[in-house]
């Protein structure tokens, strides 16, 4: 076993992001994260795969004039430590390290804005520590319980990504998205990859969402979602109508969450599965006015 960090050169002028990475030690590995903005308001923003904080630099400048804005990498993506074995990688690693992220910052009366497995680890976290949190922004996301079908979608993807000799990180991010995207900003999908051996976490993520046949972590989703069916606080489930992996996961965790159905009833037209890179300006608004109206 070996942690591994992606070389600074790497980040070097990155289109749109400028933030300086900090870092926390979350039990072993450190993960890293961009902390802007300061205020009452606290947005912690989770990505998924096989992205990193990145995804959401079109979201950080709205959010900063809010509040405080925290935008981690996962262990194994972005400026985060990575793991080179795929066996360290694991449901428990990942949500465990999120806890100790979310203790190690003292983060409180967060806004949680996830999607991806940012939305699986993140309502997981909220749900089995909900004094941390204020609010709810799923979006693209679920909490599985295990024994759902997963979308043909799904499953193309995750049988390229356990075939595929090497990863073409960019080109998922390309093929999930409406909008074109520069090559520059391509470039910084790939950035914290270097070669095939810093993808290990990449590689693994997918089959380990919890499913019909498959996956793991279901000793923590099923308890979370029980706890987040009697949720109190505000909540908006904020999905994009052009996602074929998630669009079905949107009316049930719409239905899950009590309040969710206080908050409109909208959908991100045109917005692929990336939708912070379709529409990151208009989510970032939408979550500031739903922070306004729930205060």
């Amino acid at each position: 076993m070996a942690l591994v960090r992606t070389p600074d050169d790497r980040f070097e002028d990155l289109p749109d992001y400028p933030y300086e990475a900090n870092f926390v030690d979350v039990g072993g590995p450190e993960m890293a994260y961009v902390d802007e903005g300061s205020g009452d308001e606290t947005f912690l923003c989770l990505h998924g795969e096989p992205t990193w904080g990145y995804l959401y630099r079109k979201l950080v400048p709205t959010l900063a004039e809010a509040g405080r804005v925290v935008v981690p990498d996962f262990v194994g993506f972005g400026r985060s430590e990575k793991y080179d074995d795929p066996a360290e990688y694991s449901f428990r690693m990942h949500y465990d390290s999120l806890v100790n992220f979310v203790e190690a910052l003292d983060l409180t009366d967060v806004t949680l804005v996830c999607q991806d497995w940012g939305g699986i680890l993140g309502l997981s976290v909220a749900g089995h520590h909900p004094e941390r949190f204020a609010r709810l922004v799923p979006m693209n996301t679920g909490i599985p319980s295990g024994d759902q079908e997963m979308p043909e979608a799904w499953e193309t993807f995750r049988q390229f990504v356990e075939d595929a000799d090497e990863l073409p990180v960019s080109l998922f991010v390309e093929n999930a998205t409406s909008t074109d995207i520069p090559e520059e900003v391509l470039a910084a999908y790939e950035a914290p990859f270097p070669e095939e051996s810093y993808k290990a976490g990449a590689r693994v993520w997918p089959d380990m969402v919890p499913r019909k046949g498959g996956g793991e972590g279901t000793e923590i989703t099923r308890p979370a979602a029980e706890r987040l069916s009697a949720w109190e606080k505000p909540a908006f489930v904020l999905f994009s109508d052009s996602d074929p992996i998630t669009t079905p996961d949107r009316d049930p965790l719409r239905d899950l969450i009590p309040t969710a159905s206080e908050q409109p009833d909208v959908w991100i037209e045109g917005g692929g599965h990336f939708l912070q890179e379709d529409a990151g300006e208009e989510i970032a608004e939408r979550i500031v006015d739903f922070v306004e109206r729930t205060r």
